[in-house]
């Protein structure tokens, strides 16, 4: 019963009960749709007004924030770049004048004279003294040595007194002879944990060579500071004596956190700043995230070849000039950015600032928006609520009467539809005849749908015949045609090797038909103990006709070369031959040659058939560009040209049809001579028999899954000599 009754409702009736169903969706649809026009014509104006009223505060809220963006922005820029400027600046007075004065010591020793150093001290670690450190294997009691240190102590008291004028800690001058003359407050710092002086070359630090290089004032790029092991650039500068010999190397460090600190001083509500050397390295950084790393020289990425082309953009025009206001997107969010040039070593100071911070206060009136407008959807959306519960429970009262209907009309439709479902159930394989009854007589679309069906089984029985006709044909074709390619196969030499008591030389060849049989054939014999005949041919077209074709081309070549002819007499022979009765206009291009086995003599002749390819002993395989002729069945009375070569041992001989080097990819791109001469290079001093195996490996490596197009076929020869 519970059965039944699924059928009942998966019939007709459950398809009429689905109309009802649509319709009367469609008609709360329709008031649905309604009462949204309905609606929209009441709040219309209202929502259009605050919608130009969000828009345009909106528009003018956010041109406001970017252009007090763009001011903020430019102000602070340029005053961190003066702020930069001036530690810049500060540093290089310090060198300056320290220079100054050494090259007047040493320009004029004889009024300065000697006077008294000591080395670093550990008890004075906090206090600021000058202290020389000589590099590791000086001779520190070498009379020479201590009157050069003796008279560049005289810059100790100076040294000092600069660092107390300029506020700093840290200033020092190197000899070319060793001596590395220090003025700090961290005498410790050149001792270890046993107490140990720590070895110190200033000679090999990047400062001093770089400054000896260029012979001038420089600032460094970042580097690890041995003294300290902070980050730092150094501000150095050459000392040269009145007949130009270097003197000193004067210096002074500048710790990325001073400047660090100095610039986050003005860092407020997500502003950054960033200093850019001429390298595009970031030097000082105040970014919060990986794109902005101060990093020694080694390992600083030149910003300008960033993979953020935006960014790498940005900092060539920062470096060229100021800048206008620009919008830059890094990983760690969008940034309003400024660049301002710091005058002194022609670096960059860039400013940031996050674009959310300056769409804040725009994104906030909107949600302020935004919040009133969803306080009166609800209140309009509970009113209407009322209405829609009244028209619904109308609906539903429609919904039954109308459902009611429906089911009283399937019945009667049914009714004729289950009979003829009974009787096509009980239609079996050998009887499909379909026969009309009075209950399918209705008039309607019911009587037309039995009389088709009637119609119908009709045919199918006809057609049920047909097809068991058509398949016992196919079969009996298909039987032919295997047989057809076993007699194919078994005309073409199959046996290998095919002379086992010949060691002149080794010969193996192969065939691939694209189809159950192909229209491709090699053939090799012995014309009498010292001639080797060898022949490889295509024939036009593919199938059946292509294969018998080819079995009359080669029985006529083969008899013809037996007779003892040239390669191009063979070939005018057989062209005269198969010319005088080809109705079917086919035609075959051919290589044919004869080896003399004795001497290694080869003489060929090709008609229209691809150029052969060629190993000599200790060589690779080349295609050699044989004279061609036309093709064989093409016209009679055509005269072929031959050719000779001559082979050594070791050399090898590889033909093949155009199936090898127009194998085609699934792209429909040619496997090509190029590939198939590679392969044969593969293992070019491999036999016949791998060399084949390797190109048709390569062939199918190539096309894949693609649908062989053209009979596959290659012979090769290897010559080893009498």
């Amino acid at each position: 019963m519970k059965k039944t009754g699924s059928k009942y409702f998966r019939g007709i009736r459950g398809k009429l009960f689905l109309v009802i169903l649509v319709t009367v969706g469609l008609v709360a649809v329709s008031f649905g749709l309604l009462s949204v026009y309905r609606n929209r014509i009441v709040d219309q104006r209202t929502t259009e007004t605050r919608l130009r009223q969000v828009a345009s505060m909106t528009e003018i809220a956010e041109a406001t924030m970017t252009q007090a963006t763009r001011e903020k922005l430019t102000r602070i820029t340029e005053l961190e770049a003066y702020v930069a400027d001036e530690i810049f600046r500060d540093a290089q007075s310090r060198v300056t004048m320290l220079c100054k004065n050494a090259g007047q010591i040493f320009t004029d020793p004889d009024h300065y004279g000697f006077k008294s150093y000591s080395g670093p001290d550990a008890a004075q670690d906090g206090e600021l003294v000058a202290q020389m450190i000589p590099a590791p294997g000086v001779d520190t009691f070498d009379p020479a040595f201590q009157a050069r240190v003796g008279l560049a102590a005289n810059m100790s008291e100076i040294m000092i007194s600069v660092c107390e004028i300029f506020h700093t800690d840290n200033v020092y001058m190197a000899l070319p002879e060793g001596a590395f003359l220090s003025v700090s407050r961290s005498s410790g710092s050149w001792f270890d944990e046993q107490g140990m002086l720590l070895e110190y070359d200033a000679r090999t630090r990047f400062w001093y060579k770089q400054a000896v290089e260029e012979g001038k004032l420089i600032f460094t790029d970042v580097e690890v500071d041995a003294n300290t092991g902070e980050l730092s650039l150094v501000c150095a500068a050459p000392v040269y004596g009145s007949n130009g010999e270097l003197c000193a190397v004067i210096g002074t460090d500048l710790f990325l956190d001073t400047m660090q600190q100095t610039m986050q001083a003005s860092e407020k509500d997500g502003g950054y700043n960033l200093v850019i050397n001429r390298d595009g390295h970031a030097v000082v950084s105040t970014v919060k995230g990986d794109e902005f790393i101060v990093q020694s020289s080694g390992a600083a990425e030149d910003l300008r070849q960033s993979d953020n082309q935006e960014l790498a953009a940005f900092i060539r025009e920062a470096q060229e000039g100021p800048t206008d206001l620009r919008l830059v997107h890094l990983d760690s969010g969008a940034y309003f950015m400024v660049g301002v040039p710091v005058e002194t070593v022609g670096w960059t100071m860039i400013s940031l600032f996050s674009e959310d911070k300056v769409t804040e206060p725009v994104r906030n009136l909107q949600e302020s928006f935004d919040r009133i407008e969803e306080e009166a959807s609800d209140a309009y959306r509970e009113k209407n609520a009322q209405l829609n519960l009244t028209f619904f429970s109308v609906l539903t009262v429609l919904l039954i009467g109308l459902c009611s209907v429906a089911l009283w009309q399937g019945k009667r439709i049914v009714k004729p539809l289950n009979t003829m479902a009974e009787r096509i159930s009980e239609l079996e394989e050998d009887h499909l005849d379909f026969q009309m009854e009075d209950a399918y007589r209705t008039g309607d679309e019911i009587e037309i749908l039995a009389e088709s069906f009637a119609m119908m089984t009709r045919k199918t029985t006809e057609y049920v015949e047909q097809v068991r006709k058509v398949t016992a044909e196919k079969e009996r074709i298909g039987a032919e045609l295997n047989m057809a390619a076993t007699i194919q196969a078994s005309m073409l030499p199959h046996i290998f090797p095919p002379f086992p008591d010949r060691k002149e030389f080794d010969i193996f060849a192969l065939m691939d038909p694209a189809k159950e049989v192909g229209g491709d054939f090699y053939d090799f014999f012995l014309t009498d103990p010292d001639h080797l005949c060898l022949v490889i041919a295509d024939v036009s077209g593919k199938g059946i006709p292509a294969a018998l074709f080819m079995m009359t081309s080669k029985l006529i070549l083969q008899n013809i070369a037996m007779m003892g002819s040239s390669p191009a007499e063979i070939l005018a022979k057989a062209n005269d031959s198969i010319c005088s009765n080809n109705q079917a206009e086919m035609f075959v291009t051919t290589w044919i040659g004869i080896l003399e086995i004795s001497t290694g003599k080869l003489v060929a002749a090709n008609a229209g058939h691809e150029y052969p390819a060629l190993k000599r002993a200790g060589g690779s395989f080349e295609l050699y560009k044989d004279p061609h002729g036309f093709v064989v069945g093409g016209m009679t009375g055509l005269r072929f040209k031959q050719y000779e070569l001559q082979l050594s041992p070791g050399d090898k001989l590889f033909v093949y049809t155009d199936g090898v080097p127009e194998a085609t990819d699934a792209e429909k791109e040619l496997f090509g001579t190029e590939r198939m001469i590679d392969a044969l290079n593969e293992e070019k001093d491999a036999g016949p028999e791998g060399l084949l195996n390797n190109v048709r490996k390569a062939v199918d490596a190539f096309v894949k899954d693609a649908e062989q197009f053209d009979d596959l076929t290659m012979l090769c020869m290897a010559y080893k000599g009498p």
